[in-house]
């Protein structure tokens, strides 16, 4: 199934995608549910980011080989770790599909990072590889947006992966697909400059939800980011990037560079 937030008139909802039309739901996305009989246009509604404020978002590092030399800067490797590297992005950071990526004032360099993301579906903790997957809800197209010389030179990395805007997710969430065999393809003004499949991921999902698991309760609507591959495309002022992924459709965001702050003008 494809499931999708949106506004409609004011209001604002989930629904369930088929065809042209979207059929809201009554209940809750993450518990029970149906969907209404009567269909809206999709073309009368505005899709909205499908979890506009996660409990928590994790997201892994250098979990393609393609992306560790390139990130050899940051990590002093050029071997992906034997083991799955988390770290924590803000739920503040979340944006929907057409919203502005906004680059904050003082950033520099800022990259743009094609991945798939995960959807939890249901609270788990201390799952096994083989179980993980029982507990996703779906998966989504995400674009870890980082600022690379906050990365490089803070000890952490809330602002360089946190700013405000930095966690594009959409535009849809897709159900009943196999993240391990899916073409994930990122492009900046219509030009592509990421391509991978999500066979070639180092930490399969499975793997990433056990590892995650194992020390913090997941529950539904928390976010995994599953890792980017190869090198990473900068962004900058005026430019378009998109994020396709097999099955679930295009992430499709434009770039604006934070207004300075205005002085204030004394009496």
């Amino acid at each position: 199934m494809i499931y999708a937030r949106f506004r409609h008139s004011a209001r604002e909802a989930h629904g369930i995608i088929e065809g042209e039309h979207v059929y809201e739901l009554e209940g809750e996305i993450f518990g029970e549910h149906v969907p209404t009989q009567t269909g809206i246009a999709l073309s009368e509604v505005t899709l909205l980011a499908p979890v506009p404020r996660p409990g928590k978002i994790l997201a892994a590092a250098v979990n393609y080989q393609s992306h560790a030399p390139g990130a050899s800067v940051i990590t002093k490797s050029e071997e992906a770790p034997a083991e799955p590297q988390l770290f924590l992005k803000p739920s503040s950071s979340v944006i929907g599909n057409d919203e502005p990526i906004v680059l904050p004032e003082g950033a520099r360099r800022v990259d743009a990072e094609g991945e798939l993301v995960v959807v939890i579906g249901r609270a788990c903790r201390g799952v096994s590889v083989d179980e993980a997957l029982d507990y996703v809800f779906g998966y989504t197209c995400g674009n870890d947006v980082s600022a690379r010389h906050w990365q490089r030179d803070d000890l952490q990395w809330w602002r360089a992966k946190g700013a405000d805007t930095f966690s594009p997710i959409g535009p849809v969430i897709a159900t009943e697909l196999d993240p391990a065999g899916l073409e994930l393809t990122t492009r900046i003004n219509g030009e592509e400059r990421q391509r991978t499949n999500t066979v070639t991921l180092v930490h399969s999902v499975g793997a990433l939800i056990a590892f995650a698991s194992a020390v913090c309760t997941l529950e539904p609507g928390d976010l995994l980011f599953t890792g980017t591959p190869g090198e990473t495309p900068t962004i900058l002022e005026g430019d378009t990037v998109e994020v396709q992924i097999d099955g679930i459709g295009v992430l499709r965001n434009s770039v604006v560079r934070q207004a300075p702050p205005v002085a204030a003008v004394s009496g």
